[in-house]
């Protein structure tokens, strides 16, 4: 039994009617390797009548018969049948848990196997689910409905995360296809939140009604769907084949299926993806300018509108490049800053992304996990060479990157006008934990006046389309839950992120999310030791492993776990998210944190320039004189309080007099100023001490 797929039939495997390869006739020998445009074809022994299997890895001069090594989630994906085998099968079976191969496969489908970590013995298997929320956009029954499956399946909290998504913790295996339909039945979808494609295009979250932010919302909305999967395997396997997607705008269906310059997989049924899909996880952000709520430089494409005196949107600057990930003890991982590419006018924008998606696509590595992000293939061949492959499959040359001014951090936090007479109001949530009287206080505010809500990139949440009239009752039940004005949180919390590791995250090394509270506190408290204000505030981010979920590496100050109850830490980020920081010292205790914190906070405190960060002045001192610092500290000195908080000039005059006074024994105005004070007082305390006596 054969199906069309282009040049490929679809062949089924006679040993096993589950799996579906790709498979190319009129070859020669068996032990041959044809080279295609975008596909390499590979001779696998199997019983029975051989096939051949056509796999989408990246096309390389040959230099042997070999076949190239690749790691085994490809092999997975290539047996999948579009990523449907065997998760349809294993989720069907009584154990809690599910195999290897639907392990890696169920992460395209938006989900993570966990197990809890906290419990010794059997395992207590759970799954973890992400939804897919372009720009944060969350509509009023779909966030119902999450508040509904969290305490009917899950452990009772939502998460708010990094990439403006939901994350809904320990539904068991047995629940997984009646959460996954329902969230699907639901305005919501799961679909490509994970694995190895595109990921939840980020978007400012704020619902500005300005020609910018609706434009850099609907940008993002368009490259979502264009890069959604589109083989069915997502619907076959949760809601039995049944289709619930929207229509699509006309550009975006023209941009998937153009084939112009050999982008696609002619006839297949995943035309950009193949049957492989991408190396690796794959992340674009779109903003506006100077708006950096999205962290743009740590995308894979960061997309930024480029728009006339006039405000009229007219094209597109993209960086390329980024990503947080890296691997303790490995040089060769490192975090990487998206770089500049070019300017494509606004037409353009699906078929450059997709030439980008492509070029990483066909050349990105398959054989170490690694190694597979974009930000490593770009890093080998340098930016002009990336450049000129892209534009093979982008059919023109990049225009010249225009010129941007300064990024802002914007949090949106508080009540803001949206521009079309309603309100929005930003409110802080601590890691993003969504639980408790919190939940049930935005579950009556949302439900009771229908609103529409969105997830902001820094795990906040913000409610839209309030009314004027509104604006007083909602602030009163929302303060009465915790939910404050940002003014009254502490400005250290507003900007604080961490990921969830422990107990549920299999990669977690260390605390994160259930840490923070604790540490952001001792950083408080260091602050009040060392003399820094209360609006002082650093930009705190913890992770529980180096794969840099909480963005750790553009931090002031970030702690990527590094041991049990150890962390390595890094510095130099900057409050608008456009530096990269550096590991500054490893295998920190949690206990001995203090003991690097007093000694960077203090000398921030006194040698730092008029309103300069931390981030900043520890990038200007540098690592080996902070290292110095930090080695040599014996404490803050604590000096007693003045006896007297006298201004010691009342005028010029005065001063002058003392100045003058002052030279004849060499000393300053100041120093003699308080040794007459100190004089006085002396007399006064014995003058008064004989009058006792």
């Amino acid at each position: 039994m054969t199906t069309s797929f282009g040049s490929a039939t679809s062949t089924v495997i006679p040993n096993d009617p589950k799996i579906r390869m790709q498979s190319f006739t009129g070859l020669k020998s068996l032990h041959s390797i044809a080279l295609a445009r975008n596909h390499r074809v590979f001779t696998l022994p199997v019983s029975g009548p051989s096939v051949i299997r056509a796999v989408s890895t990246p096309v390389k001069p040959e230099t042997s018969t070999t076949e190239p090594k690749r790691s085994k989630v490809e092999i997975f994906k290539e047996q999948s049948n579009f990523i449907r085998y065997p998760l349809n099968e294993e989720i069907l079976t009584d154990t809690p848990n599910i195999n290897e191969a639907a392990t890696q496969l169920i992460k395209f489908h938006g989900s993570y196997q966990q197990y809890n970590r906290d419990e010794r013995g059997t395992r207590s298997y759970s799954f973890m689910l992400r939804t897919k929320n372009p720009g944060g956009k969350v509509p009023n029954q779909l966030y119902l409905t999450m508040d509904d499956l969290a305490d009917q399946f899950g452990i009772g909290t939502l998460r708010l995360t990094t990439r403006q998504t939901f994350q809904l913790h320990g539904v068991l295996k047995k629940n997984l296809k009646t959460v996954m339909s329902t969230i699907i039945k639901n305005m919501g979808s799961t679909l490509g939140a994970c694995g190895d494609l595109n990921r939840n295009v980020l978007a400012p979250a704020a619902p500005l009604m300005s020609k910018e932010y609706l434009f850099a919302q609907e940008t993002a909305d368009n490259i979502a769907a264009l890069l959604t999967p589109q083989s069915g395997f997502y619907y076959d396997v949760w809601v039995d084949g049944e289709r619930f997607m929207t229509s699509e705008p006309p550009e975006v269906v023209k941009a998937r299926n153009d084939n112009s310059h050999k982008t696609n997989f002619p006839d297949s049924p995943e035309p950009i993806y193949g049957t492989q899909f991408l190396p690796r996880k794959f992340k674009i952000a779109v903003t506006v300018p100077t708006d950096n709520s999205v962290d743009i430089l740590t995308n894979d494409i960061g997309v930024v509108v480029v728009s006339d005196d006039n405000g009229e949107p007219q094209g597109f600057n993209i960086y390329v490049g980024g990503g947080m990930g890296r691997t303790h003890r490995m040089e060769a991982t490192f975090p990487r800053l998206g770089e500049p590419l070019g300017y494509v006018p606004k037409e353009d924008i699906l078929y450059a992304i997709k030439a980008i998606v492509a070029t990483q696509r066909d050349h990105g590595r398959r054989d170490d996990r690694r190694y597979s992000r974009m930000k490593y293939l770009i890093s080998s061949w340098g930016i002009e060479k990336f450049k000129t492959v892209v534009e093979q499959y982008y059919g023109k040359k990049f225009e010249p990157f225009r010129e941007l001014p300064e990024w802002e951090f914007k949090s949106y936090l508080g009540w803001h006008e949206q521009g079309d007479g309603a309100l929005f109001c930003g409110l802080h949530v601590d890691n993003g934990r969504v639980g408790g009287k919190m939940k049930m206080t935005l579950r009556e505010v949302i439900e009771k006046y229908n609103l529409n809500v969105r997830i902001t990139p820094n795990q906040n949440i913000i409610l839209c389309d309030i009314r004027s009239a509104w604006r007083r009752p909602i602030t009163t039940v929302l303060a009465q839950a915790g939910l404050l004005h940002p003014k009254y949180v502490d400005p250290l919390n507003l900007t604080a992120m961490a990921c969830p590791a422990f107990p549920l995250c299999p990669l977690a090394i260390t605390e994160a999310e259930r840490g923070i509270p604790d540490i952001v506190k001792r950083v408080r408290s260091v602050f009040e030791k060392v003399g820094l204000k209360y609006n002082d505030s650093v930009v705190i981010r913890i992770t529980g492993c180096p794969n840099g979920c909480a963005r750790p590496y553009m931090a002031e100050l970030g702690l990527v776990g590094d041991g049990p109850n150890s962390y390595q830490i890094w510095l130099g980020g900057t409050p608008n998210q456009i530096q990269l920081a550096r590991s500054f010292m490893d295998k920190v205790k949690v206990q001995d944190l203090e003991n690097v914190f007093e000694p960077l906070f203090y000398y921030w405190k006194q040698k730092r320039k008029p309103k300069e960060s931390f981030g900043d002045f520890t990038a200007r001192i540098g690592f080996e004189k902070l290292k110095e610092l930090v080695d040599k500290w014996e404490g803050v000195v604590q000096t007693p309080p003045a006896r007297y908080n006298l201004k010691l000039f009342a005028d010029k005059e005065t001063y002058e007099a003392m100045d003058e006074l002052a030279k004849l024994q060499n000393k300053s105005a100041h120093q003699l100023a308080i040794e007459v004070i100190r004089n006085f007082v002396a007399s006064q305390q014995n003058g008064k001490s004989e009058r006792v006596i």
